[in-house]
C-alpha cells in the first residue's frame, strides 16, 4: 500500500515538474545592450532577464560594447537561433536601422530601450527616457548649486548617440539663460569614465578656476570627480545623468557629485519584456511605438531611496 502511494506521489511530482517546464518554455528572448561595465546597461540587462524568466522565456544576454559590427553579429545570432523577440539598447541611431529591418524581415520583432533609432515603423516599440525633460531638471539644479554664475565644463556622450545631443540641448536651453554662467570647455568623453578622467585632467590645466561640471551621464561624472579629487578641487560641483548607485553614494558622502537625473532603466527593460509578451500573445503592439518615460532629479533629499536605477516609494 505504501509503495503504491509512493509511486503515485512520484508520478504526480514528475507530471507537475513536466507541466512547469512546458509552461516555462515560451521561447528565446535576445537581450542586447552596451557594455555591462556601465552599471546602467547592466541594470537594463538584469531587469529584462528577470522579467523574461518570470514570464517563462529563456534568454540570450549579450553586449555589443557600442560596436556596430558586433551588434550586427549578435542580431544575426538571434535570427539564426529563431529568437521570439529582441530587446535592444542599440549601438547607433542610423547604423541600427538595417539590422532591425533584417530581424523584422525574418519575423523577429525588436523592442528598443534607452536609445532610439532614426526610423519608425520597423521596431515594435522604442521605449526611452524623456532625456530632454531630464536634462532640464539637471541643468536647473546645476544652475542653482552654482548660484547662477561661474565657469563650467560640459562632458558630452558618444556623438553618434541621439541621447547625447538631446541631453546637451536640454542643458543649454536652461543654462544659456544665465548670463553669468560661462561654458569654458565642451568635450566628448564617449560615455567613458576613463576618458572623462583624461579629458578633465587636460581641461583643468587650461581652466583651473572652473566651479562646475555637467555631464551627459553618471559614468563620465565619476571620471570627472576622480580627476577633480586628484587635483584637489573638492569644491567643484558635478551633476550627472542616469541615477547610478555610485553617484548616489557620492551625493550622500558629500563628494563633488551633488545631483544626478534618474532615468528608469530597470523599469524600461521590464516594460519592454512585458510588451514582448503581449505582442507574442496577441499579434499586435500593446502601445504606440514611441514611448517616453519621465526622469526624476536625485539630490540629497531623495538619494537614500535610490537603488539599482529605481527610486523606492
Amino acid at each position: 500500500m505504501k509503495a503504491s502511494v509512493l509511486k503515485v506521489s512520484l508520478l504526480a511530482s514528475i507530471m507537475m515538474i513536466s507541466a512547469a517546464s512546458l509552461a516555462a518554455d515560451k521561447g528565446l528572448l535576445a537581450i542586447i545592450t552596451p557594455s555591462h561595465d556601465n552599471p546602467f546597461f547592466k541594470a537594463e540587462a538584469d531587469g529584462a532577464q528577470e522579467k523574461a524568466k518570470a514570464l517563462g522565456y529563456t534568454t540570450l544576454v549579450a553586449s555589443h560594447d557600442d560596436d556596430v559590427n558586433k551588434q550586427n553579429q549578435l542580431i544575426e545570432t538571434a535570427i539564426a537561433r529563431k529568437a521570439k523577440a529582441i530587446i535592444l539598447d542599440n549601438a547607433g541611431a542610423d547604423a541600427t536601422v538595417g539590422p532591425v529591418q533584417k530581424a523584422k524581415d525574418a519575423g523577429i520583432p525588436t523592442f528598443l530601450i534607452d536609445r532610439e533609432i532614426n526610423k519608425t515603423g520597423i521596431a515594435v516599440a522604442q521605449i526611452v527616457s524623456n532625456n530632454y525633460q531630464g536634462a532640464q531638471l539637471g541643468a536647473e539644479k546645476f544652475a542653482k548649486l552654482l548660484n547662477g554664475k561661474g565657469d563650467y565644463v560640459e562632458l558630452l556622450g558618444k556623438e553618434s548617440d541621439t541621447n547625447a545631443g538631446v541631453r546637451s540641448q536640454g542643458y543649454h536651453d536652461v543654462l544659456d539663460d544665465y548670463p553669468d554662467l560661462k561654458m569654458v570647455a565642451q568635450q566628448s568623453a564617449n560615455w567613458s569614465q576613463t576618458e572623462a578622467f583624461s579629458r578633465m585632467e587636460t581641461i583643468l590645466q587650461k581652466n583651473p578656476n572652473i566651479v562646475g561640471v555637467i555631464s551627459g551621464n553618471d559614468t563620465m561624472a565619476l571620471g570627472a570627480e576622480a580627476a577633480l579629487k586628484a587635483a584637489g578641487k573638492t569644491n567643484v560641483i558635478v551633476v550627472g545623468f542616469d541615477g547610478s548607485d555610485y553617484t548616489r553614494d557620492s551625493i550622500l558622502n558629500k563628494g563633488n557629485i551633488k545631483a544626478t537625473v534618474l532615468q528608469p532603466g530597470w523599469d524600461q527593460a521590464q516594460m519592454a519584456v512585458e510588451q514582448v509578451d503581449y505582442y507574442l500573445k496577441n499579434g499586435k503592439a500593446q502601445k504606440e511605438e514611441k514611448q517616453l518615460m519621465d526622469c526624476v532629479l536625485i539630490d540629497d533629499s531623495n538619494a537614500a531611496k535610490l537603488k539599482t536605477f529605481k527610486l523606492a516609494p
